[in-house]
């Protein structure tokens, strides 16, 4: 087990099972010490995290979808690498976010992400980001995060 295995442990979090991707792509693109992580989706134990913001849930309820977001990068990324320490750096984040036309909070709903991986990784987790709003996403989910990394060879 390495370092930030056994922070997440501290911190009282399981990395989950990688999601195999569901259609005609892969879970990530590695691109010699850069790896290009496609859309990852809020599932948990308990199934998917939907809803739309600004109707049906909460700003926090949102964070708390792309904070589970986040944790399923963690688990390609560690399925990847065999361990979370080849992390060099979090580059970048794209989070779409699942709102109503008027809903205008996609940065503190995307913040869950993003305080995760600065949270776990420390200045290794702090990236450049988008948060985008959409009318919606697939299978009705919350919130959707992309990411691009750089890992220790």
């Amino acid at each position: 087990m390495g370092e930030i295995e056994e922070k997440l442990e501290s911190m009282g979090i399981t990395i989950p099972e990688a999601i195999a991707p569901k259609g005609n792509y892969v879970s990530y693109v590695r691109m010699g010490n850069i790896l290009h992580l496609s859309g990852h989706i809020p599932a948990t134990s308990d199934g998917l995290i939907k809803g739309k913001l600004g109707s049906t849930l909460t700003v926090q309820e949102g964070y708390q979808s792309a904070r589970t977001c986040a944790m399923n990068i963690l688990a390609t990324l560690q399925k990847e690498l065999g361990t979370l320490d080849r992390v060099k750096q979090i580059v970048k984040i794209v989070g779409f976010v699942a709102c109503t036309d008027d809903f205008d909070q996609q940065p503190s709903v995307i913040n869950g992400a993003s305080d995760f991986f600065v949270e776990v990784f420390g200045e290794k987790g702090q990236h450049a980001r988008s948060a985008v709003g959409t009318n919606a996403l697939p299978l009705g989910i919350a919130t959707e995060v992309e990411c691009i990394v750089e890992i220790e060879p």
